[in-house]
């Protein structure tokens, strides 16, 4: 068992942790008995540079003291940057390497424990005799095959080694690099990455305090006298959160699961020191005894007139809204965009719906507090300057929720500000420039449902409608006096009864999903349309004439269509429950059901295919459209592709997978490294954050992030709205919005692939010619 004990604020609750100098007990130790695998992985690199580069092992002469059969760890670096694609920076590089120093099979020559990309010395454990032979032409060729599938191993091992190696620094030796690898890391732990910086205090008595404890590596038991095990906890997990704040003894025993787990630990001197730090750094404004605000002081870089920035933790809608209105920079074309305002309109339907919000904005407007010092025209500019940002919020506000300007009541306030600003600008000719702005602003779909006996009915509802409204539609359509359902019926014969408060269930069908309706006594006679069936050939003729390149290309062009009209509120309704909102997610649920469509496609195409060779002509087709749309940053498809490909119907076909050439398996068994969920998905997220906008995301995953966020945390705490959790969302998906900051680029990208446009640096391409 390792245990990481960290005697410094963690921080998880704030932005502080790279400005801490971070103390730990770490002790690395060079493993006595290197694994098989690692062993293994050090004879082929050792094997493959003697045949490649020989002159990388030499003797080496420094200080006039000569080291024997020495690497220099600049050139270590240097050869896996030049051997293989899935290496994309030298700290990744240094981290391989730190895996063959960790195991004792390259040692440094005066010992050290941490592999350094600088002039220092290391020997590969074969070397350290006098006579160390050299490879024979065959173990050559058996290192050079193995290569690839060694540096794979390497690169989904060595971020941990690299970890661990800064972890065993003393705090003074860490540079800002380590530090931010460091809280990249924190970010990655379950039980770390949903939680929002707001906190309540917990006052310490004089009892003994506990601890808390993360799980970073392996899983434990725990058990509970008188009731054995009650539950398993794996990486990511922690345990003893509630009896270090509560001051109560645990009430369970945690039993060790396996060998070699690792644990951080955060003490409760520790904790408490974060906590008084939070609460050093935070105002509170009352009124009637009661906190109605809640900011965090924070030091504001790069401002020398604002020392001090004031963020929003907490408060009740009126108050979050009236200093988000104070704090607005005024200027003349509103250029500085503020993120807590954005945050504010685009999550205020959670906490403030627009039947509240309208009357708050109009209030804003028409009445607030005069200074009680200064001159007429001193007081007539703070009036003007006032009624601006609200203008300004307005204008932001109507951008943001172009959904909802159909509204009536929207509709009622909109026509009723403009007409009060317009009144206003009699006396205040300057907010005239404002008036075209707001003129602006104020200057349903056929649906299918079966009956029981397979015959339909056609019928017009919003897409939004609930069941209880499309019931009421067939209803009046078929003028039936029964009680009817609505079922939803899968090619499979899976029956659903639909609830009446579900809504947008059109676009919320499975791929082959059909809607019945019919009394409750004829369900169980309910059986799947013909169509609902599927093909039973597939378009394998057809499908191997065309150019994996333009395929990719054409699906890239539709996914983006899709993704394009996702609004950012939809992915709230879907994150809170749309039942909440009676709001459509039509746009989501049609991008969700394309990443099934293609999942299932890849799936389908295989099965259906007669021949085994062109079985396995299919799945390198495949993978070459997998790796295309990658290189068009089109992740949804491929990893629908790739799961396609991972489904059991088809990993099955062993006789299929054994006739796929090296080539394929390869760059498959790299991109299969990408789906890896280890460290909450750590490996999409770092190739992610080497891609520039714009992309089409994995969005299963970022709805999966933002349940996370939503359910650790809660939306009201003392009845005050939980903005930070708003906040925290937000930057959720504020990564998708990124990927929609210019939508020519894509096109230009995507139809242009080969030289015309620019790609990231650290983003991968693979030549039509690597599949050849």
């Amino acid at each position: 068992m390792i245990l990481l004990t960290l005697h410094f604020p963690i921080y998880i609750w704030s932005q502080y942790v790279l400005s801490c100098l971070l103390c730990t007990e770490w002790f690395m130790s060079v493993s006595q008995v290197p694994s098989e695998k690692i062993l293994r992985a050090s004879k082929v690199l050792r094997n493959t540079i003697l045949s490649r580069a020989p002159h990388i092992i030499r003797d080496r002469k420094y200080h006039l003291k000569t080291y024997r059969q020495c690497c220099m760890g600049t050139e270590l670096v240097d050869w896996l940057m030049q051997h293989t694609s899935c290496v994309h920076s030298r700290v990744q590089a240094v981290g391989m390497w730190q895996v063959l120093l960790e195991e004792g099979v390259l040692n440094h020559v005066d010992q050290e424990l941490s592999f350094q990309d600088k002039y220092l010395f290391y020997r590969f454990l074969e070397d350290e005799s006098e006579d160390a032979p050299l490879p024979t032409e065959e173990e050559k060729k058996e290192s050079d095959e193995e290569l690839q599938d060694t540096l794979l191993l390497l690169s989904q091992i060595g971020p941990d080694a690299h970890l661990r190696m800064i972890l065993s620094k003393q705090p003074g030796q860490r540079t800002v690099d380590d530090l931010e690898i460091i809280y990249e890391e924190l970010m990655h732990i379950k039980a770390l990455s949903h939680l929002s910086t707001t906190v309540s205090i917990y006052k310490p008595d004089s009892k003994k305090g506990t601890s808390w404890y993360i799980i970073l590596k392996g899983s434990v038991n725990v058990v509970i006298y008188g009731k054995g095990v009650v539950c398993t906890l794996h990486e990511g997990d922690d345990f003893g959160k509630l009896a270090l704040v509560n001051d109560a003894p645990r009430a369970a025993s945690i039993v060790l699961r396996e060998d070699n787990c690792h644990f951080l630990r955060v003490d409760k001197e520790d904790f408490n020191r974060v906590l008084r730090d939070v609460e050093a750094n935070t105002v509170r404004l009352k009124e009637h005894e009661e906190d109605v605000l809640v900011l965090e002081k924070t030091n504001n870089r790069g401002s020398t007139s604002s020392p001090l920035k004031y963020t929003v933790m907490s408060g009740t809608p009126e108050k979050i809204l009236e200093h988000l209105l104070e704090t607005t920079k005024l200027d003349s074309q509103f250029t500085e965009s503020d993120p807590a305002l954005d945050d504010f309109l685009l999550m205020h339907c959670v906490f403030v719906p627009n039947s509240q919000l309208c009357p708050l904005l109009m209030r804003s407007f028409t009445y607030h507090a005069q200074p009680s010092q200064g001159s007429e025209q001193e007081r007539m500019d703070y009036s003007l300057n006032n009624k601006r940002r609200v203008i300004h919020l307005v204008l932001q506000w109507a951008a943001i929720n172009t959904d909802h300007l159909q509204e009536e009541d929207t509709c009622c306030f909109l026509q009723e500000f403009y007409e009060t600003v317009c009144e206003d600008s009699r006396l205040i000719p300057a907010l005239k420039d404002q008036l075209p702005e707001l003129e602006k602003i104020i200057n349903l779909k056929y649906e299918v449902v079966y009956c029981s006996d397979h015959t339909y009915s056609t019928i017009r509802v919003p897409v939004s409608a609930s069941v209880r409204e499309v019931i009421a539609a067939v209803t009046d359509k078929l003028g039936s006096g029964d009680d009817l359902l609505l079922i939803h019926l899968n090619s499979a014969g899976d029956k659903e009864l639909l609830k009446p408060s579900d809504v947008s269930i059109f676009s919320s069908l499975s791929i082959n999903g059909r809607l019945f309706v019919c009394p409750r006594d004829q369900i169980d006679s309910l059986t799947p349309l013909p169509e609902q069936e599927g093909p039973s050939a597939g378009s394998m003729s057809t499908f191997e004439l065309m150019s994996s390149k333009d395929l990719a290309h054409q699906m890239t062009l539709y996914d983006w269509e899709l993704f394009d009209c996702v609004h950012e509120h939809e992915l709230i309704y879907h994150t809170f429950g749309r039942q909440h909102f009676k709001k459509t997610t039509a746009n989501l649920d049609l991008f969700l059901r394309r990443f099934n469509e293609v999942q299932l496609w890849v799936v389908t195409e295989v099965c259906l295919c007669p021949t085994l060779s062109k079985r396995v002509q299919l799945l390198k087709k495949f993978i070459k459209i997998a790796a295309h749309c990658k290189e068009f940053k089109n992740l949804n498809s491929f990893f629908a592709i790739i799961m396609g490909l991972g489904n059991p119907a088809v990993c099955r076909l062993s006789q299929t997978w054994e006739k796929l050439p090296s080539k394929f398996k390869k760059f498959y068994g790299e991109f299969e490294n990408l789906m890896d969920p280890s460290r909450n998905h750590r490996a999409y997220r770092l190739t992610v954050a080497k891609l520039e906008p714009p992309i089409i995301p994995f969005m299963p995953l970022l709805i999966k992030d933002m349940t996370f966020t939503h359910e650790g945390n809660k939306t009201f705490t003392d009845r005050l709205v939980n903005f930070e959790k708003m906040v925290s969302l937000q930057g959720t998906y504020f990564s998708i919005s990124e990927t929609v900051l210019n939508r020519t680029c894509l096109i230009f990208l995507v139809c242009f692939p080969e030289n015309d446009c620019k790609h990231s640096p650290n983003h991968e391409i693979l030549p039509e010619s690597a599949f050849q």
